[in-house]
């Protein structure tokens, strides 16, 4: 029964592998290299660019990304958690609380530092 299985994955597997590299093979031969105006110009929403394009972008703003980034990430695996409570065992409790108390320091330092205050 498990070779069974294993064979279909390793099938499954191949043609997966075969089918992508043919289409990355078509995309690169067949797709067009030509550079035009519309190519090497930065798009900014179907609007003229205000900036020269090479001006970096905030530090602040990309602290703020990471920390919504990281708080994005915290929801998605509190979730399950949260929805299977009654599943899970005490050992397991206490490690959804050090994982909360380990956000919440880091958030905490965040603020204190601040790191959360635009200017």
């Amino acid at each position: 029964m498990i070779s069974i299985t294993f064979q279909k994955v390793t099938i499954i597997l191949v043609l997966s592998l075969l089918l992508s590299t043919v289409i990355g093979v078509a995309s690169y031969v067949l797709g067009d290299t030509s550079p035009d105006k519309e190519k090497v110009s930065v798009y900014e929403c179907g609007f003229a660019p205000y900036d020269n394009p090479g001006n970096p972008i905030s530090i602040r703003f990309f602290l703020i990304g990471i920390l919504f980034l990281v708080f994005d990430l915290e929801i998605s695996l509190l979730l399950p958690w949260s929805v299977s409570s009654h599943l899970i065992s005490l050992p397991g409790i206490w490690l959804i609380f050090i994982f909360v108390f380990i956000l919440t320091w880091g958030l905490l330092y965040e603020w204190i530092k601040g790191g959360l205050e635009w200017e």
